[in-house]
C-alpha cells in the first residue's frame, strides 16, 4: 500500500485556519496500524477556546438576522460538496477511526442526509398560531436562536454526529464552537472545510481541537456559551451537566447504552442471527446503540447460540480499507484494554466464553488495536458484562422463559437507548414497543439503524430529555418566543376580562 502524506492541521476560528496559541500538538493515528500518522492537530488551550467563543459571539448578531432560507442554502451547498467528496472522506475516516469502508461511507452519507434535512427546515422552522381568547387580538409563537452553542462530539461517528449537532444549530440561527474527539479530528476538519467552501460566514462555526480537560472544559465554563450539546459516556455527561448548571446553560446529553435484542421462539431465526451479528459487531461494537445483550427464549436458545457463535468465529477482522474485512480495530489502546478487562470480568463472573476473548496481534494485525469478536453465553442478567457498557466487540447471551421475563431483563439496566425484538407475534411486538424502557425500539431489526428525520435519544442514564435528529432537534437549538398583537385599541386584561 502506498504511503499517504500526512499534514499538520490548525483550529478554525473566525473563518480562518489558525495555529493554537500553545505549541503543543497531538497525533491522529490509524488504529489498524499505529505506525501510520494520519495527521497532527493542535492541543488547544483555554485561550484558543476563548478566541473561538468570542468569534462566535461576534458573528451571532448578523447570523441570527440572516433569513433562515438563506442560512439553509449554505447547508444545501455543503451537502453537495460532501456528495462530491464522499469517497475521499470515507477513506480518511477509516484511516483515523478504523471501521470498515462500507460503514464510513454510511457515516458520510448520514452527514449528507442530516445536512439536506436541516436545509429543508430553513424554509419551515414552523411556529404556532392560535385563536386568542379575546377579540381583536392575534396570538402566535415563533422559534428564535439561543446564542453560542458549544458542541462536543465523540469519535465513533466522526462526521455524522458533528452534523447532527452543527446543522440544526446553524439553521436555527445560532453560532457554534465545535470540539471533536481527539481520536478523529480529520473527519470534522473535512466537514468544516465543506461548510466554509459553501459560504458559511466567518465566525459562525469555529472548530477547536484537543482533549476534554484542555479544550472541552473551557467551553462548559464560558459564560458566553448559551447551550451545550454533548455526546459521550454517562460519567463525563454528568460532569458536563454539573458544569452547565451554575450559569443555567441549556444542556443536551447523549450518553451510554446497554442495548438488547430479544429473540422470541417464533422469530425468523436466520434473520435474528443476521441482525444480532450486525448489532453486536458492527463498528466493532463501538456504538451507543450496539446490541451487547441478546436475550433468547429457551425453546430456541441452543440453536441460536450455536449458529451465532459459529458466525462470530468466522468474522474477518482487519484493516477497514481491505474489502474483505468485516470488523475493524478498537479505536485506541485504552479502549482495547477496557475490552480485555471486561473479558476477564466475564470469565470471573462465571459466564461461559464461547467465542473470542483475546487480542489479535499476529502478522498484519500486530501494529493495530484488534480484538476478537467475543461471545459469552449462559449469562445471568445481573452480571457486570450484562449491566455495564463495554463499547467493544463483546456480546452476552441470556436465556429467558416468558415474554415477561424478557421485558424484565431488558429494562433491568441503568440505560435506556435502544432495544429490539424479533417475533412474528403482533401482540408481543406491540407490547414490546409499549413496555420497553428505551427511546428507540426496533421490531425484526437490530438495535442500530436510526434515520435522521426521526428523533434519536434515550431515557434513564442515557439522556436528559432532549433529542438529536428530526424536527425534535430544533427544540433544543431554538427558544420559543410567544407574541401577542392586540388591535382592539383598548385595554384587555386576558383572564380578568375573559371571565366576565
Amino acid at each position: 500500500m502506498a504511503t499517504v502524506a500526512t499534514s499538520t492541521y490548525s483550529n478554525f476560528i473566525n473563518g480562518e485556519w489558525v495555529p493554537s496559541r500553545a505549541a503543543k500538538t497531538f497525533d491522529d493515528r490509524n488504529p489498524a496500524n499505529s505506525d501510520e500518522l494520519v495527521g497532527t492537530f493542535p492541543a488547544s488551550t483555554a485561550e484558543d477556546i476563548s478566541s473561538a467563543i468570542q468569534a462566535a459571539k461576534d458573528a451571532f448578531p448578523k447570523w441570527r438576522l440572516t433569513p433562515a432560507p438563506k442560512r439553509a442554502e449554505i447547508l444545501y451547498r455543503t451537502a453537495e460538496i460532501l456528495i462530491e467528496r464522499k469517497e475521499e472522506f470515507a477513506r480518511d475516516m477509516t484511516r483515523e477511526m478504523g471501521k470498515v469502508l462500507a460503514e464510513t461511507r454510511g457515516d458520510v452519507q448520514e452527514a449528507i442526509d442530516m445536512t439536506y434535512l436541516m436545509a429543508g427546515e430553513g424554509r419551515r422552522l414552523f411556529g404556532e398560531t392560535t385563536p386568542s381568547e379575546l377579540p381583536n387580538k392575534f396570538a402566535m409563537a415563533v422559534r428564535v436562536p439561543v446564542g453560542v452553542a458549544g458542541l462536543i462530539t465523540p469519535w465513533n461517528f466522526p462526521m455524522a454526529i458533528p452534523s447532527w449537532k452543527a446543522m440544526p444549530a446553524l439553521v436555527c440561527g445560532n453560532t457554534a464552537v465545535l470540539k471533536p474527539a481527539e481520536d478523529t479530528p480529520l473527519s470534522t476538519y473535512h466537514l468544516t472545510q465543506a461548510l466554509s467552501e459553501a459560504g458559511l460566514p466567518a465566525g459562525v462555526l469555529n472548530v477547536v481541537f484537543g482533549d476534554g480537560p484542555g479544550a472541552g472544559a473551557p467551553i462548559l465554563k464560558n459564560r458566553d456559551v448559551s447551550l451545550v450539546s454533548f455526546t459521550g459516556s454517562t460519567e463525563v455527561g454528568r460532569i458536563v451537566s454539573e458544569a452547565c448548571a451554575p450559569t443555567f446553560k441549556k444542556c443536551h446529553l447523549e450518553m451510554g447504552g446497554k442495548n438488547i435484542i430479544i429473540v422470541m421462539d417464533d422469530a425468523n431465526l436466520p434473520l435474528a442471527i443476521d441482525g444480532a451479528v450486525w448489532g453486536g459487531f458492527g463498528t466493532t461494537g463501538q456504538r451507543c446503540t450496539a446490541a451487547s445483550r441478546i436475550a433468547v427464549q429457551e425453546k430456541v436458545y441452543r440453536e441460536f447460540v450455536d449458529k451465532f457463535v459459529a458466525r462470530a468465529k468466522t468474522l474477518r477482522v482487519g484493516d477497514g480499507l481491505d474489502p474483505a474485512t468485516e470488523m475493524g480495530p478498537c479505536i485506541n489502546e485504552q479502549q482495547l484494554k477496557t475490552v480485555m478487562n471486561y473479558v476477564e470480568i466475564g470469565v470471573a463472573e462465571g459466564a461461559k466464553l464461547a467465542a473470542g476473548g483475546h487480542r489479535l496481534e499476529k502478522g498484519a494485525l500486530a501494529k493495530g488495536w484488534f480484538h476478537e469478536p467475543t461471545v459469552f453465553v449462559d449469562c445471568n442478567p445481573r452480571m457486570r458484562i450484562c449491566q455495564e457498557e463495554i463499547f467493544g466487540p463483546v456480546v452476552s447471551i441470556i436465556p429467558f422463559e416468558s415474554f415477561d421475563d424478557a421485558l424484565e431483563i431488558a429494562n433491568g439496566v441503568q440505560y435506556g437507548l435502544s432495544a429490539s425484538i424479533y417475533t412474528r407475534n403482533v401482540n408481543n411486538a406491540f407490547r414490546a414497543q409499549r413496555d420497553l424502557q428505551t427511546g428507540i425500539v426496533y421490531v425484526n431489526a437490530p438495535t442500530i439503524g436510526a434515520e435522521v428525520h426521526l428523533p434519536f435519544g434515550g431515557i434513564k442514564n442515557t439522556g436528559n430529555g432532549h433529542r438529536e435528529s428530526g424536527v425534535a432537534a430544533l427544540d433544543f437549538y431554538s427558544d420559543w418566543k410567544t407574541l401577542y398583537v392586540d388591535y382592539s385599541d383598548r385595554l384587555q386584561r386576558a383572564q380578568i376580562d375573559n371571565s366576565e
